[in-house]
Parts: C-alpha cells; sequence; structure tokens
C-alpha cells in the first residue's frame, strides 16, 4: 500500500497512475477529497486532516511509501508558505508515527533553505524537516514539468494563441531544461528502492533559452506573434493585469527572478527521455486551447 498527496492534481495523478499500472494499492491525501475521482474505486481520497493530526495518522497506518507533492506555488488567502511548511512538519511526523517505511518528496532543483525566493526556500525546508526526522526517505528534485495538465506551460500557449505578442523578460538567454511529468514520476517511484538519504535532480534532454523557449512554441502552433523584450517590472505589471482580467496569478515576481536566475536547469546528467520539442508537436493542437486557473485548480 502506498500513499500519494495530490493524486487528484498534476503531478500525484502520474505518480499514482504508475503506481497501479505496477500492481501496487494507492490511497490519496488531498484537499479536495469530494472532487471527481479519476481512479474511482481503485484509489480512496482521504483530506488532509492537519488540524486533527490522530486522524491523519490512522489515514497513514498500513502505508510502505509516502509519495509527498503537497507543496503551494504563491501565498493566497490564508494559505502561507509559514502554514504549508507547518503542515508538512505534521504530515510527517504522522508517517513517521503510523510506521512509513519510507518517504519519497518531490522538490525541485536548487530547492535551498537559504535561498532568497520564498518558493525554493520553502521546498528546502521541507527537505530540512524531512532529514530531521530520522525516517527513510529520497528527494527527487525536478525542473518545469510539462505535460497535458500543466498549468505554466499551458498558459504560455494560451497567451500565444491570443495575443499578437509576448513579452521576453531581459535578454531572454536565461535557461530551462523541461521534464516530462510521465518521466518524473517513473523517477520518483524508482526512488522508492534507492538508499536513504538519496537526491536525485529529474532533468530532460533539452536544454532551451527562454527566448528559443517561446519560439518553438510560436513555430510549431504556426501563431503570427512578435516577442517583445521588456524589463521585468514592466512584464510582471502585465502579467498582473492579464491576470485581473483571468481572475488568476499567472506569474510571481519570486517565479519570474527563479526562471531569470536559471534555477530551472541542472548540471546533472538528464534522466528523463521524453523531448519537449517531439511532445509539443503530438500534443499541438490541444496545448493552450483553453487558459488553466491556479487559483481555481488549488485555492478555490
Amino acid at each position: 500500500m502506498d500513499i500519494v498527496t495530490g493524486s487528484f492534481g498534476f503531478i500525484g495523478k502520474y505518480i499514482t497512475r504508475h503506481l497501479l499500472s505496477l500492481g501496487r494499492q494507492v490511497r490519496t491525501i488531498t484537499t479536495h477529497p469530494n472532487k471527481s475521482n479519476p481512479f474511482g474505486k481503485q484509489v480512496q481520497a482521504f483530506p488532509f486532516d492537519f488540524e486533527e493530526p490522530t486522524k491523519l495518522l490512522r489515514t497513514l497506518q498500513g502505508v510502505d511509501i509516502l509519495y509527498n507533492t503537497y507543496w503551494i506555488r504563491f501565498p493566497y488567502g490564508n494559505q502561507t508558505f509559514k502554514k504549508a511548511l507547518s503542515n508538512t512538519r505534521t504530515l510527517f511526523k504522522c508517517a513517521k508515527d503510523a510506521g512509513v517505511s519510507k518517504i519519497v518528496q518531490i522538490s525541485v532543483t536548487h530547492a535551498s533553505p537559504l535561498s532568497n525566493l520564498p518558493y525554493y526556500r520553502g521546498k528546502g525546508l521541507q527537505e530540512e524537516v524531512l532529514t530531521d526526522l530520522d525516517i527513510p526517505h529520497a528527494i527527487v528534485r525536478p525542473t518545469l514539468v510539462f505535460g497535458k495538465e500543466d498549468i505554466l506551460v499551458n498558459n504560455i500557449a494560451w497567451l500565444i494563441r491570443k495575443f499578437p505578442f509576448f513579452p521576453v523578460f531581459g535578454n531572454g538567454e536565461y535557461r530551462i531544461q523541461p521534464i516530462f511529468v510521465e518521466d518524473l514520476a517513473h523517477i520518483a517511484i524508482s526512488l522508492a528502492d534507492a538508499s536513504s538519504g538519496s537526491v536525485v535532480d529529474a532533468i530532460g534532454p533539452e536544454i532551451f533559452s527562454f527566448k528559443d523557449f517561446l519560439q518553438l512554441i510560436i513555430g510549431t502552433l504556426s501563431r503570427p506573434i512578435r516577442l517583445i523584450h521588456l524589463p521585468a517590472s514592466i512584464g510582471i505589471f502585465l502579467g498582473k493585469f492579464i491576470g485581473m482580467i483571468v481572475g488568476d496569478n499567472i506569474l510571481t515576481r519570486n517565479e519570474l527572478k527563479g526562471l531569470m536566475q536559471e534555477f530551472l536547469i541542472s548540471a546533472d546528467t538528464p534522466n528523463g527521455e521524453t523531448r519537449f520539442s517531439d511532445w509539443l508537436v503530438t500534443n499541438k493542437d490541444t496545448i493552450g486551447c483553453f487558459y488553466s486557473s491556479e487559483l481555481e485548480r488549488h485555492y478555490r
């Protein structure tokens, strides 16, 4: 029996799907226990119950591996990084007390408790909680994750479909190395058998400058659109303006900083097999056809 946090979400769904294909029994802990269950009776859903650890403890009993995808992309309402870290601490302690054999943590490349970017610092503190708890664990750190249900890449394509220009922040030469979500799921599950304390970056086989990444999407979608170089501050302002129209937070200032500081790339050997350029051609008729709202999916 394994448990995946967020089986109805993006990364958690693919981890769950692969575990089921391997004949594993799977439960999920989710912030949306009443959401439509794509796995039907195969996966039983439980609420997080962070405020009632005894219930969370019961949910985790009898579980072999915990795959944790829980985190927040940005603060919203009463959801803060500080609260998410506290919730993580509760989850991991309950897992240890319940006798979970191992925790596989989904983190992010360049996670560090010393980072000046809250998302990456929070992920680093999550890892720190895990190592301090002295429970067998492994950590996988993906770069930019893409797939049919992803938000960031899909919404870039949506903007390219809808507008006559697209902003490039600064010179656009900062690099990204996207990883396919199915490849990430396989890497995460393989870490169940890795030695405790293993830390692995999950990275795809292709590296793009951000400008070339946009040009690839523009060319594949055959859109007559111009790239306009703008200072980051103006780009964030435009993002907030469009966000007001669609009722969402498209891109945060800290996410842009992470992008421009090349936090979405790794010096390690690529371990993902799927090329973004090939995947894009296969999915060019559907990517970006609809806007994907972060707030609707995770916060409301």
